[in-house]
């Protein structure tokens, strides 16, 4: 059992330097002797555990995915709006993106040509499937515009998150992405949500998910 304990702790800490890695250099440029000294393990350990660069990137991309999971399961049993489900979701997917170094990975790992493929069976889908069923549940209680519908919600939503996540890397001082991501959010409510809701949203706001004053889209300085 200890030695079975000892690979684990192994096999993870190479995942996790592979994924600082990949999300620091990308696949490519990525270097797998600095993985290897970013693990503490030798190169025999990593190819016990892993046949290649490519596998090992893969391996980072299910730890990803397993994350999405824990995150869309944590709000399954919520009792608030649609909406405001959404927003929480897409709130802790903004946290892991700036404290989790897998998400942040698996985010530039998805762009690179020998992953495309994990756009459709990765993250995205777990958290975007979810999301589409609660702008689903939104449309039915008569918050969500018939004219757009959840897949379209959906589509641009994530299209314009991933768009915030790119600027939040290229334009300095553009790094809180919990107001990007509640910015995006807002811009496509804004135009698919219906009247009713808009005004109720209005009064009451979002439901408190914690976030500080100072976190807010307002404040952003671009």
């Amino acid at each position: 059992m200890a030695q079975q304990e000892r690979a684990r702790r192994t096999r993870a800490a190479i995942v996790e330097a592979a994924a600082s890695e990949f999300a620091r250099r990308g696949y490519a440029a990525a270097s797998v002797n600095t993985i290897l000294e970013g693990s503490n393990a030798t190169k025999g350990a990593m190819y016990f555990h892993f046949q290649s660069k490519e596998d090992l990137a893969r391996a980072v991309l299910s730890a990803a995915l397993e994350k999405y999971v824990a995150i869309t399961d944590k709000w399954k049993s919520s009792t608030r709006h649609p909406f405001d489900v959404i927003h929480g979701i897409i709130d802790d997917i903004a946290r892991s993106f700036q404290d989790d170094v897998i998400v942040r990975a698996e985010f530039r790992l998805i762009v690179e040509p020998e992953f495309y493929s994990e756009v459709q069976n990765g993250g995205g889908r777990v958290w975007g499937t979810a999301g589409a069923e609660l702008a689903r549940r939104a449309q039915d209680m008569g918050d969500l515009d018939p004219e757009f519908g959840p897949e379209k919600f959906m589509r641009v939503l994530a299209a314009s998150m991933a768009g915030q996540r790119y600027m939040a890397d290229l334009v300095s001082g553009s790094s809180n992405l919990r107001a990007l991501f509640e910015e995006s959010l807002e811009v496509v409510l804004y135009a698919m949500a219906t009247p009713q809701w808009l005004g109720r949203w209005r009064t009451e706001g979002w439901c408190d998910l914690g976030l500080d004053a100072t976190e807010t889209a307002s404040d952003l300085t671009v």
